[in-house]
């Protein structure tokens, strides 16, 4: 792998993780046009996965620290016998929520890993799956209502996005796409819906580096990639931050149209190559 392949893959990772096009089906498609084994550049994909975490810390830092606070605040009103009053604070209901929209995505991948994985090996499946996105980005860009806070926020709704979350697992699927429709579904307030569907992403990728990493350490590592995986996870880092900040401001203004138009484009073009090469 190449210093320009890794940051070209960097530079996909960050962007697609937050924009709504699926930064698993375009890596595939990548690692596919440049022929780089996925075996081989297991290491690289997870440390790109840390670098777009460092982007939603660095964007959601105060609200990061906020959760952390609240969470001990919570541990000390459960060991003074006061109980978990979920509905104390904003920052308490969010941070139960995040953790309520976090199991059903646990299950899922845990349940469905060997399907999720057995649908890299095509990429008409990778195609597949941007056109569910771009559907369900379609149908996101026209949803009614969004004027709930996080104290009107329901477990429901919570479940539902986790839900959600757990089908990205699909190739091709946008997880961003996905828990953002998920959440203006739930009829979310537009920003809280962004908020939302990117801190549930923290327990989501670092959930993914945790049960990637010990196979990925095993590997031989060649002293020679060392710089070009640095190049590509800073790359990602900083991709990512500009990616979220775009999201904020195109979900805000009602704009998600565009991306459905790519994502179909990309299809089209990944079944036209499928029928072209047999």
């Amino acid at each position: 792998m190449s210093f320009f392949q890794a940051i070209i893959l960097g530079l996909v990772q960050g962007l697609a993780e937050f924009l709504p096009i699926s930064s698993s089906g375009h890596l595939a498609l990548l690692q596919a046009f440049f022929g780089v084994e996925s075996d081989s550049v297991l290491l690289f994909t997870v440390l790109l996965h840390v670098g777009t975490l460092v982007s939603v810390f660095i964007i959601y830092w105060k609200d990061i620290v906020e959760l952390v606070v609240e969470l001990f605040r919570t541990i000390k009103d459960l060991c003074t016998g006061k109980g978990l009053r979920i509905n104390s604070s904003p920052t308490r209901r969010l941070g139960f929520m995040i953790i309520v929209a976090t199991i059903p995505t646990a299950i899922i991948g845990l349940l469905f890993e060997d399907f999720f994985e057995s649908l890299y090996s095509s990429i008409a499946s990778i195609a597949l799956g941007l056109v569910f996105t771009g559907f369900i980005l379609l149908i996101a860009e026209r949803s009614g209502k969004e004027d709930k806070g996080i104290m009107e926020m329901k477990f429901r709704h919570a479940i539902f996005v986790g839900i959600m979350q757990g089908i990205a697992i699909c190739p091709g699927v946008s997880r961003s796409g996905s828990t953002l429709f998920g959440s203006l579904m739930s009829g979310l307030e537009r920003k809280l819906a962004v908020k939302f569907a990117f801190l549930i992403s923290i327990p989501s990728i670092l959930g993914s580096v945790v049960l990637e990493a010990p196979k990925a350490f095993a590997e031989d590592i060649d002293g020679s990639l060392a710089g070009p995986i640095i190049a590509g996870v800073i790359i990602a880092a900083l991709s990512g931050i500009f990616a979220i900040k775009t999201m904020i401001r195109v979900v805000s203004n009602k704009r998600l149209i565009g991306f459905t138009i790519y994502v179909w484009l990309v299809a089209i073009a990944v079944f036209a190559y499928v029928l072209i090469t047999g």
